[in-house]
């Protein structure tokens, strides 16, 4: 049978999509064993007795870092590309870099004057 109707495709792909995940879940919460205890339910952490409240916080200042960590690694994720197409982009694509890498200097200049990577 060949399926003709572009909603019937699309809809027995988003069942499918659906089931292949949850089909495995479904199946081992089903099928597997059941012996729960208190040396099961207890925090593992790497072999090692647990220290400290699991629930702490942490300094806003790690949010900072992994956050400006993240721009600058999606900056280098999008200058990939473009170096691979260095000759075709011409001069619009290399200004259109100097753009965004400026965008992000600026980014980085107001951060550092905020006063955002220092550690206290």
């Amino acid at each position: 049978m060949i399926l003709t109707d572009p909603l019937l495709v699309l809809g027995v792909f988003a069942v499918l999509a659906l089931l292949f995940p949850a089909g495995p879940l479904i199946a081992s919460q089903l099928l597997g064993p059941r012996n729960p205890g208190a040396i099961k339910q207890s925090p593992y952490e790497c072999g090692a007795v647990e220290a400290g409240d699991p629930w702490g916080q942490f300094r806003v200042q790690f949010y900072l870092y992994a956050l400006i960590f993240v721009v600058f690694d999606v900056e280098a994720l999008f200058l990939y590309p473009w170096a691979v197409v260095f000759r075709e982009a011409g001069v619009t694509g290399f200004i259109e870099v100097l753009v965004f890498i400026a965008l992000l200097l600026l980014a980085w200049a107001y951060a550092w004057r905020q006063r955002a990577l220092e550690w206290e």
